[in-house]
């Protein structure tokens, strides 16, 4: 006899050889038992999961001696009939090549005769979906009501391409992918038959290679017994097929979780140098972290994974190293870069790139979770700053001094005097002998004219260094301070772009070439009265002045001086809806976040 591939050698003959599809042949086997046999049916799924396997075994079932039933001889010389293909009233047809109008009108005329010696005459159309719409319409009739000795047997892998009117004339069946551990399971029954020694990790390569494909399975193991013989191990799959072996895989999972970026570009070189498939790679990468997700999710219930034992473990060990909302970002970028595949001139460039992006995705933070942190901070910032407005109110004098609880006021008077006294020193080294007055005489001139000069570019960003101060200027480092009340301003105005616009604007004001940092400290009392010069010309000038030059006078003095800067605190910056519009920020987190100013409120 000729030789037969394993994938027909091992087909299955009766309901209980099929592997993972219980759920059809279960209700295939009551309605035979029940007698509840309609007259068309339909099967669905991906390639090589059983659709025309189990179409062939129900027709067993219901022309077999003494039929209909399950439990036919397997030497039923009706079933070997159909078995063998030669069965006078079992007819396979297939779908894409007979797939016109006369093919169709042939079987509607040829089904109006009784069966040859069996009880019903059975059709099976595989690949159903490659009728033409001529086709199905002049099959409905037949289908919908067909004579008593008729049953149609359809399969296909695309049932969006089946006319409604037919699928609703059938009962449908969907067959699903194969476990890998059901096809491990079968393969190693295959090769103890064939009297092949085959490694377990080798038979987990098959397996996930075949994609719940059994017939895929099975062909790759006919074909591995012809390379490698009767010992076949699982560098020769990965080889033969370009898999990447499991625990390279792991490795480079750990280097993305562990951020290790050298090691990640090694790995996938290394892998594309062997002649791996990277599409393969990318594709077992995504179900890896889909399967690292389930594992955290599910709180390592094995039950909803399709993992080895080794697997399993590395998966307890890497649940460790990210947090949920990590593993769902890197998965986006994979899924992305999954789509982007196949109209990609270079896979292992992209690749590479989607890697980095998934490295940095792991520690990245949402958007929303940004506008919720904004948001908690913008809440925080009104009820504190609430009783920060109600302080002076009450009285101009006594109840606000009291408030500040004089003993404290006299501990900050120093600071001024280390800050002007280091001040002198970048005169003395600074090419620009004009950056040396300003400091010297007053830090707060210079802070409160710098606050004008960014208010004209940017009155965002004024509205955040507004509620700083200066505290020193030493060797070209200008140190700029906020209260622990508005220390979460540092974070929003700390930034590259900021530190230019500082710079420039200095250097406008005759300042070159210092350098600017942000720090949490407490203001100093004098500091309370010095932006009145700057802001305001309306008030009278004549306690601003003394205030600003004069540290002597009296602590009643201060406390009278003090209320008035803190009203024209609260209304010194005028608001302006078209400014905050327009102003680059603004327009650059628009651009980014692909967003649209809805509401301006002041």
């Amino acid at each position: 006899m000729s030789y037969q591939v394993i994938a027909r050698k091992y087909r299955p003959q009766r309901f209980q050889d099929v592997v993972g599809q219980d759920h059809v042949t279960r209700t295939l086997s009551h309605a035979i038992e029940q007698k509840r046999i309609a007259h068309a049916y339909l099967f669905c799924g991906p390639r090589g999961t059983g659709k025309t396997t189990i179409a062939r075994i129900f027709a067993k079932c219901l022309n077999c001696t003494g039929g209909p039933k399950v439990d036919f001889a397997p030497d039923d010389p009706r079933c070997a009939e159909i078995a063998e293909g030669r069965a006078l009233d079992v007819l396979e047809i297939d779908g894409a090549s007979n797939n016109g109008v006369e093919q169709v009108r042939e079987l509607r005329e040829t089904c109006k005769y009784a069966p040859a010696s069996a009880h019903y005459k059975i059709y099976i159309i595989d690949e159903v979906h490659m009728l033409t719409t001529a086709a199905f319409n002049a099959l409905l009739k037949t289908l919908e009501e067909p004579p008593e000795h008729v049953k149609f047997m359809f399969a296909t892998t695309d049932p969006e391409k089946v006319l409604a009117t037919i699928l609703s004339r059938c009962q449908r069946f969907d067959l699903r992918r194969i476990p890998v551990a059901l096809i491990a399971k079968h393969l190693t029954y295959i090769a103890g038959a064939e009297k092949v020694t085959i490694h377990p990790a080798a038979l987990h390569a098959i397996a996930r290679g075949a994609e719940g494909a059994l017939r895929d399975a099975e062909s790759t193991l006919d074909q591995l017994i012809s390379f490698c013989g009767d010992h076949i191990e699982e560098a020769d799959v990965l080889s033969m097929f370009g898999l990447t072996a499991q625990s390279q895989l792991l490795a480079l999972s750990v280097a993305v979780l562990a951020g290790e970026v050298e090691n990640a570009l090694r790995l996938v070189n290394e892998l594309a140098t062997n002649g791996k498939d990277l599409g393969r790679l990318l594709t077992d990468l995504l179900n890896h972290f889909r399967n690292l997700l389930i594992f955290q999710v599910s709180r390592g219930d094995p039950s909803m994974l399709e993992v080895t034992e080794t697997e399993a473990a590395a998966l307890a060990e890497q649940s460790r190293m990210v947090a949920t909302p990590g593993l769902t970002r890197i998965l986006e970028v994979l899924t992305d870069a999954e789509m982007r595949l196949r109209n990609a001139a270079s896979k292992k460039i992209l690749i590479e790139v989607a890697l980095l992006r998934a490295i940095e995705a792991r520690n990245a933070m949402s958007l929303d979770s940004v506008l919720k942190q904004l948001q908690d901070l913008r809440q925080g910032k009104r009820s504190e700053s609430a009783p920060v407005k109600l302080s002076p109110a009450p009285s101009p004098a006594l109840p606000a001094a009291g408030e500040r609880a004089p003993a404290p006021m006299p501990a900050p008077a120093p600071a001024p005097a280390p800050v002007a006294a280091p001040a002198v020193k970048p005169a003395e080294r600074s090419p620009a002998p004009a950056a040396a007055p300003q400091p010297a005489g007053n830090l707060q001139e210079l802070w409160s004219a710098i606050l004008e000069a960014v208010g004209r570019v940017s009155p965002f960003t004024r509205s955040y260094l507004i509620e700083a101060h200066p505290v020193s200027l030493i060797r070209n480092l200008f140190t700029i301070g906020f209260d622990p009340e508005f220390e979460d301003h540092i974070a929003l105005v700390d930034n590259a772009r900021n530190h230019a616009l500082l710079q420039t604007k200095l250097a406008e004001l005759g300042h070159p070439g210092l350098q600017f940092k942000f720090i949490k400290a407490e203001a100093p009392a004098p500091n309370a009265a010095a932006p009145a010069p700057a802001s305001a010309p309306v008030p009278t000038p004549a306690p601003a002045a003394p205030a600003a030059k004069a540290p002597p006078p009296s602590a009643a003095a201060k406390a009278a001086a003090s209320p008035p800067p803190a009203k024209e605190k609260l209304v010194a910056v005028p608001f302006s809806k078209d400014d905050f519009k327009n102003d680059p920020l603004i327009q650059k987190a628009l651009e980014i976040f692909k967003g649209q100013i809805v509401e301006v409120r002041a």
